[in-house]
């Protein structure tokens, strides 16, 4: 039986707070997956006001913090699209007041993961980074 607890660590890519200016949207931490096979984002996209509004998740990569550069689709589990939230009339637990998630399986030392926005906006975001497979466990709970 696999055992997630043991074999995880969790950070914080995106801390919850409005997604804000249009184009810039909220900057993901960079995250550290030293001793980790791979990254899962999880994202959190709260009440989205207008039907206009679109949320696009933008996954980077570096194998330093200062040269992040866009993930290639092989490197991704999932898509940036799939994880992202498209204009279009709002229901909740389907275009509105849900999670998403895309996973990274690249071998570079540094992931970021970002939402941009459309629009100016209140709506609440966050994104957490659950990083797995490690090379020793089990992992630590702080």
């Amino acid at each position: 039986m696999f055992d997630l607890h043991n074999n995880c660590r969790t950070a914080v890519a995106i801390e919850p707070v409005a997604a804000g200016t249009t184009g810039t949207g909220q900057v993901g931490n960079v995250i550290d997956r030293q001793g980790y096979g791979g990254v899962e984002f999880v994202l959190a996209i709260g009440a989205i006001t207008s039907s206009t509004a679109t949320f696009t998740a933008v996954v980077k990569e570096g194998d330093a913090t200062g040269a992040m550069t866009s993930v290639a689709d092989a490197d991704l589990l999932g898509t940036e699209a799939l994880a992202s939230i498209g204009a279009g009339a709002r229901v909740d637990g389907s275009t509105e007041k849900v999670t998403t998630r895309i996973g990274y399986k690249g071998h570079k030392r540094y992931v970021q993961c970002s939402i941009v926005n459309t629009a100016t906006a209140g709506t609440p975001v966050s994104a957490l980074a659950v990083l797995h497979s490690p090379s020793q466990a089990p992992v630590d709970n702080p």
